[in-house]
């Protein structure tokens, strides 16, 4: 392993001989962290998958989600390397476009995994979660789960950052579509004006920020009864705070990810229903992307109807509800990941 850049990124270079075309192509895959769960699968399938191709892949984490600085210089090496591809889970959607320029302009292939660069044409293509449908299905569920009751719910949505990232705004937005309310402007977070809504705040993504999020919110509503999370971990984080609160019982929390524990946060009750993505899939599709690319130039196709390739969603649930399409929390649990 070596570190570019002291105590920000890490790179390890890992070269995989095979007799094949891919020998000659080296590609990089840059993520937010390489602690989360969900680029540990990722940054798992990119291996696996350069290895049975024989692709020579570098990879890059910064220390913390949002640390867009690290992912530039990493896209910096990934060009000065002589990289045929870059996939990228950006931190900053929209800053980390002057340097995709970079890339593109020098020949590279680059893919965003997972979160779509702003405007989503930055990128040579995008291979992700459809991300509104992932949180328009945990919307869909609470809704027809609250029943009549969903007409008083008191809602409050747990999001990502400040910044607004794509991903983050997709599932937010998807969520209150599905749950019945007009969002205005689908691009935004925040400007609708549904009465059932108590607040938006942001969480990091992490257990710790869905705490707090969660206790600022209860203190301007205490009568709180669902709850949308951008992530699992968020989620947690609520469901402690919530526990701390004494209201644990009777509020609904949904979610999105389908990462191993909090597919059993499904199974354990903390999670009404999670929204899984497919994060290996993601990754081990560009590398696939990547090596056609090397070999005459294709580049990838989106899945018919969307401007991305759609890697797949599933609500986890033991609690269907007519509509709503959804798998068991075994079968989750056999998909999981982390």
């Amino acid at each position: 392993m070596r570190i570019l850049v002291a105590g920000t990124i890490l790179a390890s270079g890992c070269v995989f001989s095979a007799p094949s075309f891919a020998a000659d192509i080296s590609a990089c895959l840059i993520t937010k962290t390489d602690i989360n769960p969900f680029f540990v699968k990722m940054k798992e399938g990119a291996t696996e998958k350069a290895k049975e191709l024989g692709v020579k892949l570098s990879t890059y984490a910064g220390k913390v989600d949002g640390d867009h600085e690290t992912q530039v210089q990493a896209v910096e090496s990934c060009i000065a390397s002589g990289a045929k591809g870059i996939l990228i889970t950006a931190s900053d959607t929209k800053a980390i476009t002057d340097v995709v320029k970079e890339a593109r302009d020098h020949g590279v292939l680059v893919i965003a995994l997972d979160t779509p660069l702003e405007p989503i044409d930055a990128a040579d293509a995008t291979f992700a979660t459809d991300n509104f449908k992932a949180g328009e299905l945990i919307g869909e569920w609470a809704k027809a789960t609250l029943g009549d009751k969903s007409s008083d719910a008191k809602i409050a949505l747990l999001d990502l950052s400040a910044s607004a990232p794509s991903v983050d705004v997709l599932r937010d937005q998807g969520f209150l579509k599905g749950f019945g309310i007009d969002i205005k402007d689908e691009k935004k977070i925040g400007d609708e004006d549904d009465g059932r809504i108590v607040g938006h705040d942001v969480t990091s993504g992490n257990e710790e920020g869905g705490r707090t999020a969660m206790e600022n919110l209860l203190q301007r509503d205490p009568d709180i009864n669902v709850v949308y999370t951008i992530n699992e971990p968020a989620a947690a984080g609520a469901y402690e705070a919530l526990k701390s609160f004494g209201k644990a019982d009777g509020v609904l929390i949904v979610s999105v990810d389908g990462g191993c524990p909090g597919v059993k946060n499904v199974q354990e009750g903390v999670i009404g229903a999670t929204s899984q993505q497919y994060p290996l899939l993601m990754a081990s599709k560009g590398i696939e992307a990547i090596v056609q690319y090397a070999k005459d130039g294709t580049l990838p196709k989106p899945t018919e109807g969307l401007d991305f390739f759609n890697t797949g969603v599933n609500l986890v649930t033991d609690k269907p509800v007519d509509g709503v399409d959804s798998i068991p929390v075994k079968e989750g649990l056999d998909r999981c990941w982390g």
